[in-house]
């Protein structure tokens, strides 16, 4: 086994209990909230018995102590079992993976997206320190981070979907059309680009910082005064050279991305009334679905720990000095 492949089966196995205590947390603090789903389920409790709010919660096993409950969830969890949903009568891995595509197409648009507009813009702005382009560019970045996703969503919407109408306000596909492959992936391409230019935003800006910030001291360096002198090209100095050697914060930021891309998709997924998990989590708090509520919160903390680790793996490849 590799060196890189023992590193990864390493990090993996400290990640699990690092999960489970995730799990036994996220367990403890819903059940210990107020109310329970027969409350979302029962409405108004006046037009039930006593007997028979009992007889639910006994069904619903509500009734037993919350260790044995917990030790019933992390048995079947342990089997690869995420629950029933109480409210859906429908199993919780199913109704995630249902999501979860539009939620991964949403957060991987936005990701390249303000991935490739922030590395451009800060770039640029590096190269041209002090100068009305960078002065431009570090007012643009300092609106898009100001601006709360759910209110520069709405502002997006009224614009370009509203008054103008180059975009639909909602959903990720036109109702009521049977398309063909190419037909639906362009509509679905046409609803995908507010609301991820909505969720780009905000990480677009910070990229800008983040690479400006890094590339500024790189820049410095003695090595590129070395490489000028050398006869080397323009782009061989500063992309191959200062570029590489100022990734490694904004690879940093990227895996710590993905985990709080799930924050922020899911205010954009409800002004967008975008089909994900957003949604879905949504729906579960107001209904306290508790299982469909505990198996968002886990796929949420694997795919903070995959990103994580995904991170450690990049710096050995954006920097051969780092070896995991």
């Amino acid at each position: 086994m590799s060196r890189t492949a023992r590193f990864a089966a390493t990090r993996i196995g400290w990640s699990l209990p690092l999960i489970l205590t995730v799990v036994a947390l996220n367990f403890s603090l819903i059940h210990l909230a107020p109310g329970d789903p027969l409350t979302y389920l029962v409405g108004d409790p006046t037009l039930v018995t006593a007997e028979q709010l009992a007889q639910a919660r006994a069904e619903l096993e509500l009734d037993k102590p919350l260790w044995r409950q917990f030790v019933a969830y992390m048995g079947a969890l342990l089997r690869g079992d995420l629950g029933f949903s109480i409210v859906n009568r429908r199993p919780v891995l199913r109704l995630i993976l249902e999501r979860l595509p539009a939620t991964v197409l949403l957060m991987a648009a936005s990701l390249v997206l303000s991935l490739l507009a922030g590395l451009a813009m800060g770039f640029v702005s590096a190269l041209r320190p002090r100068s009305p382009t960078d002065y431009a560019l570090g007012v643009v970045s300092l609106v898009g981070y100001s601006m709360p996703p759910f209110w520069f969503g709405l502002v997006l919407i009224l614009v370009f979907a509203l008054s103008l109408e180059w975009f639909p306000t909602m959903g990720m596909a036109t109702l009521g059309q049977d398309l063909g492959f190419w037909s639906r992936t362009v509509d679905v391409s046409h609803h995908l680009v507010l609301p991820a230019v909505t969720l780009a935003t905000y990480y677009t800006a910070i990229y800008t910082r983040v690479i400006r910030t890094s590339l500024l001291g790189v820049l410095r360096q003695p090595f590129l005064t070395t490489a000028h002198a050398k006869g080397l090209g323009w782009p061989s100095v500063y992309l191959k050279h200062a570029a590489r050697n100022a990734l490694i914060p904004v690879v940093t930021f990227f895996g710590l991305q993905i985990g709080f891309m799930f924050t922020g998709s899911l205010l954009t997924e409800i002004v967008f009334a975008w089909p994900g998990l957003g949604m879905l989590t949504v729906n579960a708090l107001l209904q306290r679905d508790y299982p469909l509520i505990l198996g968002i919160f886990l796929v949420s903390s694997v795919c903070v720990v995959l990103g994580n680790l995904l991170t450690d793996l990049l710096y050995g490849v954006v920097d051969p000095r780092i070896r995991v």
